[in-house]
């Protein structure tokens, strides 16, 4: 890749690395959130109306939790990739990953054909 095509992945890669990290943040905060009350309100999730409601919020809230943390991991991962300059092989196959599939997805690991 070019080098001022890297230069913009990068600068894509630590934009979404930022989000991400402020949406952790604000999914820690929602799931502590939620414990404590259920903590606090001493509710039965088999037995109280709101139980159910409370377990899907935190089970929800902890999915997403996840899912935001398994892509930080993959974004940090990308960054590394572009320094030691391996970003844009496909993991799979080694061939390239086109520039395309790499705007829209900076952090892809591989080719189309590979991700298919």
């Amino acid at each position: 890749m070019a080098r001022a095509d890297l230069a913009e992945l990068r600068g894509l890669l630590e934009a979404d690395r930022e989000r991400t990290r402020d949406l952790i943040s604000a999914l820690t905060g929602n799931f502590s959130s939620i414990v404590e009350a259920a903590r606090l309100t001493a509710t039965d999730d088999e037995h109280d109306p709101e139980g159910a409601t409370i377990a899907f919020e935190r089970s929800q809230t902890s999915a997403l939790l996840l899912a935001a943390t398994t892509h930080l991991a993959d974004v940090d991962l990308a960054l590394e990739r572009i320094t030691n300059g391996t970003h844009g092989q496909c993991e799979r196959c080694a061939q390239s990953i086109s520039p395309e599939r790499l705007l829209a997805r900076p952090a892809a690991r591989t080719c189309i054909t590979c991700a298919s």
